[in-house]
């Protein structure tokens, strides 16, 4: 369902030397309308601005109303961005998935956290996934004409009976309708199946990557590809569900199986098709497959190949690393003690640089109760426990998708999962903390240098 009706969309920033800035546009204008029409979302604002001839209809900062008429290039952009990319709110959850990620968090921490995302329009936009389960025809009508594509669906099994347990969802057993709708329209999907031991496992998960890879064919299959993830459980997961947590033995078992039906879909379809999440063969303490498998990295979002393409691009940024710095620098990097054994190497060509100190902090999630944790998942909770007593250097190197927040440079205004602010981990550690960003980020902050 979506939250509420089309409202002003809020200016946060302004980009320089734009022709937004030229006209006089500030952050706390709102754009009421283009054209006459009053845009729902970003994807709509695109489409509109694209006009050569623009009218548009604006409040500034004080409630007045300005009409503003705007001759530019075809496609060129005007310079704005949005508070949120949604103007009329958010489509949201109509699934009670045992394993969201969002019931899996305690009571009590800021609202957004609670928000329930099953909105097309973000899956466009950002990559998020969404079920298809809440789309009047309308919405189905709107994908079509604007040609939104691709989307990205949790797909989880086909087989009707086992999606609607999974989904807690009568719509979920419509999913092969679904995807021959996207056939049919020759618009594309990119599928993820979350497995859940003893549900959608073994011959299920097997027909279901099945039935995905029937869509696969032609110049625009509909399924452009399918990641297969293990399922993330927290401590705080209500208690009553039926879920148990993947453990080494069914790592090794999925990957046995995945990797059957990758070598048959190479075969078949030219491609690998079906990716396993990086998690899989950490979970199994197994090495994760070579740089060349992942083809072009259709499932990074899903953490297939990131850490391969993480190596990849260090590798080629480390090429230019300069001999020596000249201010010494003690840092220690905070990672996920799911990729420990893979970063080793990064950390040790860091410090081959004269002067440059890296400690990697490889830390698993108390907060989350779990053994293994990817770095996104890390709280502040977690850092400030676990390095409260150590040596930390001149500051904490801190992947920025640990953060909520799309400007960094404010540690009262950038918050953990679990709420902590940057502010109260500073305080905390006394301990300068930097946000960094990939490689450019941490090669930028360590050494001053720009990855390529």
């Amino acid at each position: 369902m979506r939250s509420g009706s089309i409202q002003p969309a809020v200016i946060t920033s302004v980009i320089s030397e734009s022709i937004a800035e030229e006209i006089g546009f500030e952050p706390g204008d709102r754009l009421v309308s283009i054209n006459g029409t009053r845009p729902r979302d970003l994807i709509d604002y695109r489409f509109l601005c694209s006009d050569e001839w623009l009218t548009l209809e604006v409040l500034d900062t004080s409630g007045d109303a300005h009409t503003i008429e705007i001759e530019k290039d075809f496609d060129e952009d005007l310079g704005l961005e949005f508070e949120s990319a949604l103007f009329d709110g958010l489509i949201q959850c109509n699934n009670r998935c045992p394993f969201c990620f969002i019931d899996q968090q305690p009571p009590g921490k800021r609202d957004t956290l609670y928000l329930k995302d099953d909105d097309y329009r973000l899956s466009f936009l950002y990559g998020s996934y969404l079920t298809l389960t809440n789309l009047p025809p309308a919405e189905w009508e709107r994908i079509a004409r604007l040609r939104l594509s691709p989307l990205y669906v949790s797909v989880h099994a086909t087989e009707p009976d086992v999606r609607q347990r999974l989904l807690k969802n009568p719509r979920a057993g419509l999913l092969l309708d679904h995807l021959q709708w996207f056939q049919e329209h020759r618009l594309q999907i990119h599928a993820q199946v979350v497995v859940c031991p003893g549900i959608n496992d073994g011959p299920h998960l097997e027909q279901t990557l099945r039935d995905l890879a029937r869509f696969h064919v032609g110049d625009m299959p509909a399924v452009a590809s399918a990641a297969v993830v293990p399922v993330g459980l927290t401590r705080f997961r209500p208690t009553e569900d039926e879920l148990v947590p993947v453990n080494t033995s069914k790592a090794q078992e999925v990957i046995v199986q995945v990797q059957q039906l990758q070598a048959e879909f190479r075969e078949t379809l030219g491609s690998t098709f079906a990716w396993l999440a990086d998690e899989w063969f950490l979970i199994a303490r197994q090495a994760l497959p070579s740089e060349a498998h992942y083809e072009t990295y259709p499932q990074i979002g899903n953490g297939v190949g990131s850490i391969q393409l993480f190596l990849k691009q260090f590798d080629q940024a480390a090429r230019v690393l300069p001999d020596a710095i000249d201010n010494p620098k003690h840092y220690t990097w905070v990672v996920g003690n799911a990729v420990e054994k893979a970063f080793e190497p990064i950390v040790d060509r860091l410090n081959q640089v004269e002067g440059l100190t890296v400690t990697m902090a490889a830390l698993n999630s108390d907060y989350w109760g779990q053994e293994i944790t990817v770095t996104g998942l890390l709280t502040g909770y977690d850092i400030l426990e676990k390095l409260k007593d150590r040596h930390l250097g001149d500051a904490i190197l801190l992947p920025a998708l640990m953060l909520k927040q799309s400007n960094h440079s404010n540690p009262e205004n950038t918050y953990f999962l679990d709420d902590m602010t940057v502010a109260t981990l500073i305080d905390g550690l006394r301990c300068p903390v930097v946000p960094v960003d990939g490689i450019d980020g941490l090669l930028k902050e360590c050494v001053a240098l720009e990855a390529p």
